[in-house]
């Protein structure tokens, strides 16, 4: 407990110092409730060790997006009566995790984006809260939203982007609701993530049209008409019009390249510079594009100074700003990697990174450490499985030299791999004052996709650990999210759940995915020093294997020695853990009449895994399994040891799904901390037709 209210203090040390320098510096300190969260894909990939020097703290200050991230990972403690797991499913789903839990009861949705929508792969939603301390049902003025781009071409009968409000399963009225929708031009194709404003009341996106990239400023505003296949149809006011118009109102830039000549963008998201209200996009032929005055002045693309800068005639990716060292960083599919002033446009390029689809994601950029990793698909190398390449995670300072890097290697690779999308940071290493936790990655891209921790000790990259096999196939998988609720609580200790996302787009393993495109979740909640655990609470441990509490008490000081062997018990202080194994994917269920023998582990009807510990043959009728953590029940000749609630879930997404953002922050009303994403293929969308879904999840097994 000591350890537990210690770093307490030192948090509100670093938060009043925030507070402080962030309002000298940037203006941007406000009471926690009047602050608006954005959540799009541009927070997974500047995050933030913890700052514990009056250095680390001057870097990350002016960069609202720190503060953004703490209000995500201290939200108000979760309401009774929450959605707390994730089979509450949509209207055509099957039942999620395993056969003892039953299908949903209304507290999730499935709306459908049109034949053949989704929001892309590699490719996230964008969601907005207005307020920290609760959630906003369409009675609120304004409410929370999500927005999905459908993908497909816009019309007077197909929306380009959609947003959706009234979201919480206690919300009344129609749940959810359609806020708005619009056609931003005919034909025209949102094939990236859109992004939204400090402040919620714009979006951002870039379009294809043509053959063209086009920057979309928008200005949204409610409707009781709007709908998918009924959108409003918007025409672009000139950018000098744009900051007077009168919602809903568009403006578009026109990216060009150094010769005033129209360049593409179907692969690179905008990312926006709040701070300095600039936007950086880059597109086809390698050019990276500087905006600015985009969200609080008149958008205008920067064509002096070095820009547009063309890094290379490769097409580029998602660039991500750094507000700490002051660079952009992009990578391109030819696979090298760029360091971008920008003020001048000058700029520093790797070595070849990667040799097989190029770099497709952009960069993660722990600003507080300083530490940028790159997500590669092939190597190059010969040091993987067979000599074959890997596929892997390269990690380079900030304002270092490029040519110095680290690698892990997340699995083989091959000549044509699956595309290698970026990972995502544990709440350990974000709250750690040390940038000390777990990176996770999806990676063998020459094979089945499977699941990678990278233990980080000191922004050190630490040995590999391989985790669960995704998919019986060579199949491609998403990019992996992290989704922490610090506000559940159990054993007198906000100690929080912590769950995995990731999906694949074919040949799933979860339980309940039929072989096709699967998304699947995974415990992956740290261990905590001096910390009370009631029994039943689950931790991952160093091996990526499941440690249910056996004995109700306190931890140690220290990580204990865990036992690797299935059903093993590793004495902590006061409590006790029994290793429940691997953390897998799917797992085998309870048969009639059957020979089993030590050491089998199946999924009981009651969604616990048990553990053979005396052969012989099961009874001809399912027993009265005991629920409580290793307690034994009698089955004919069999005895099972209950190892505790299984550690994963899954559910049937056609052709995978897109990426996956969270909304863990808030947790009043009911139903309020969810997931949120796309299908990627056409499948029946809750009672509003067949076509690419846009969905809302609960987040497994939180409280």
């Amino acid at each position: 407990m000591r350890g537990n209210f210690s770093k307490a203090i030192r948090y509100g040390v670093v938060l009043t110092a925030l507070f402080v320098l962030g309002w000298v510096l940037t203006g941007q300190a406000a009471r926690p409730d009047a602050v608006g969260i954005p959540t799009d894909w541009t927070h997974r990939h500047v995050i933030f060790s913890q700052p514990s020097t009056p250095e680390e703290i001057a870097r990350v200050a002016g960069d609202p997006r720190f503060m953004q991230q703490w209000y995500r990972q201290h939200p108000v403690p979760v309401s009774a009566g929450e959605s707390n797991d994730f089979s509450s499913l949509p209207t055509g789903y099957p039942a999620i995790g395993n056969p003892g839990r039953s299908p949903a009861s209304g507290h999730d949705w499935s709306e459908n984006l049109g034949t053949g929508a989704s929001v892309g792969a590699g490719n996230f939603p964008a969601k907005f809260s207005f307020r920290t301390s609760g959630a906003q049902c369409n009675n609120g003025t304004p409410p929370d939203y999500v927005v999905f781009a459908t993908g497909l071409g816009g019309s007077s009968l197909q929306a380009s982007i959609v947003a959706y409000d009234n979201l919480y399963s206690s919300c009344t009225g129609t749940v959810p609701s359609v806020y708005w929708a619009y056609d931003t031009g005919t034909g025209a194709k949102i094939m990236t993530s859109p992004t939204i404003s400090g402040d919620g009341s714009q979006v951002a996106f870039v379009e294809t049209s043509g053959g063209f990239g086009i920057l979309v400023l928008l200005k949204w505003a409610a409707s009781t008409t709007d709908t998918v296949i009924h959108p409003d149809v918007l025409t672009a006011v000139s950018n000098a019009s744009y900051p007077g118009c009168t919602a809903p109102c568009m403006t578009e830039v026109l990216l060009k390249d150094g010769a005033g000549i129209q360049t593409d963008d179907t692969t690179s998201s905008v990312f926006p510079d709040y701070t300095h209200d600039i936007i950086w996009v880059g597109g086809a032929r390698g050019w990276l594009h500087k905006v600015t005055g985009v969200f609080r002045g008149i958008p205008t693309e920067v064509t002096t100074g070095g820009f547009p800068v063309q890094l290379s005639n490769n097409t580029l990716s998602s660039p991500v700003y750094d507000f700490a060292s002051g660079y952009v960083f992009v990578g391109d599919y030819g696979g090298f990697f760029y360091r971008v002033n920008p003020n001048t446009g000058a700029f520093t390029t790797s070595a070849q990174l990667d040799h097989g689809l190029g770099i497709t994601a952009g960069p993660i950029v722990d600003s507080t450490n300083e530490k940028v990793y790159v997500f590669v698909s092939n190597d190059g190398s010969t040091a993987c499985t067979g000599s074959q390449p890997c596929s892997g995670v390269y990690q380079f300072s900030a304002s270092g030299n490029l040519s110095t890097s680290s690698e892990a290697a997340v699995g083989a690779s091959a000549v044509t791999p699956s595309p290698m999308y970026e990972g995502a940071f544990d709440q350990g290493y974000t709250g750690s004052f040390n940038a000390t936790g777990h990176l996770y990655v999806c990676g063998n891209t020459g094979g089945p996709p499977i699941l990678y921790q990278i233990p980080i000790t000191g922004g050190t990259m630490g040995a590999v650990v391989n985790g669960p096999v995704l998919s019986n196939s060579n199949t491609r998988c998403s990019p992996v999210s992290d989704v922490p609720n610090p506000s559940a609580t159990s054993g007198g200790n906000a100690t929080g759940n912590e769950w995995l996302f990731a999906s694949t787009i074919a040949s799933g393993l979860g339980n309940n995915c039929a072989s096709g495109g699967c998304l699947m979740n995974f415990v992956d909640l740290q261990w905590i020093p001096g910390n009370v655990y009631a029994v039943g609470q689950e931790v991952i441990d160093t091996h990526f294997q499941i440690q249910a509490c056996s004995r109700a008490g306190t931890s140690g000081a220290a990580a204990p020695a865990w036992k690797v062997a299935v059903g093993a018990i590793t004495g902590d202080n006061t409590a006790r853990w029994i290793n429940q194994g691997p953390a897998s994917a799917s797992h085998v269920t309870w048969i009639a009449n059957h020979a089993y023998a030590v050491n089998t582990v199946i999924l009981d009807s009651k969604g616990n895994i048990e553990l053979v510990t005396k052969a012989g043959t099961s009874g001809g009728a399912t027993p009265a399994w005991k629920t409580i953590v290793n307690q034994n029940t009698t089955d004919g000749g069999v005895t099972w040891r209950n190892l505790g609630a299984v550690a994963t879930a899954s559910q049937a997404a056609a052709g995978g799904t897109s990426g996956i953002i969270i909304d863990n922050v808030i947790s009043v009303p009911a139903g309020g901390s969810q997931v949120y994403y796309s299908t990627q293929s056409n499948q029946t969308c809750g009672t509003s037709g067949t076509g690419g879904c846009a969905v809302q999840a609960s987040q497994s097994a939180l409280q």
